[in-house]
């Protein structure tokens, strides 16, 4: 099948709590040294808090485009996806980082666009914090990502490691992690892409388990209750 000429587009999936939004950020923030022009695309219609939407003065300082509902609508949980979002799609000039809503129901949005970028071939990403508990096992990290999959009609092209606690994440919680990526991975064929570190533990990058590479990413995001 040939490949539609559009925009290079990496799609962000995962639980609720899986860090997608972060992530989606510092892809986009490194994409903007390379290409020309980049953007985010907020369609989680399902998490309150840590939506790339709660970012836009962020990714205006940045140049980068913020595809979301418009900022009167911002806090509110609907399923709003704004039209232009097909300007970006068929755009090649653009790289596209698609912030999608965690587990099927998130995922369904993606479903609508099925027909427009199918044959641009985006690249699916699966984020798995080992630490939430519904994917903290292999039968829920595996119904999970499956589930997205059958939503968006899309193949998850690679794993990301972001087992976190937040500020009190160790590099056990890191490497616990990163063995349930790998059971996830062998199960379904599936490779693992990278594995995450916050901030503070950018000096144990070296511990981390040789042959998965490492990103170290900024935080962008905080909680309402967080200074």
């Amino acid at each position: 099948m040939a490949v539609v000429k559009g925009a290079e587009i990496t799609i962000i999936t995962g639980h609720f709590g899986s860090g997608k939004t972060e992530i989606t950020l510092n892809l986009a923030m490194e994409a903007r040294s390379e290409h020309p022009k980049v953007a985010v695309a907020d369609l989680d219609i399902v998490n309150p808090y840590y939506r790339s939407r709660d970012a836009r003065a962020i990714l205006k300082e940045n140049d980068i485009e913020l595809i979301a509902p418009a900022e009167r609508l911002a806090a509110a949980d609907l399923p709003i996806i704004p039209a232009d979002i097909f300007r970006i799609i068929y755009d090649p000039a653009y790289k596209l980082y698609v912030d999608a809503g965690g587990d099927k129901d998130g995922a369904t949005a993606l479903g609508q666009f099925y027909n427009d970028w199918r044959d641009m071939e985006p690249e699916m990403l699966f984020i798995l914090n080992a630490n939430r508990p519904y994917v903290s096992t292999l039968d829920g990290a595996m119904e999970t990502l499956l589930n997205i999959e059958k939503a968006s009609r899309l193949k998850v092209a690679g794993i990301i490691n972001n087992s976190n606690v937040g500020s009190e994440t160790t590099i056990a919680d890191v490497h616990k992690g990163l063995e349930l990526c790998k059971m996830l991975a062998r199960e379904l064929d599936i490779p693992i892409i990278n594995t995450i570190l916050s901030p503070h533990l950018r000096k144990e990058e070296e511990y981390v388990l040789a042959g998965y590479p490492v990103k170290v990413i900024s935080r962008y995001l905080k909680l309402p209750w967080e200074r």
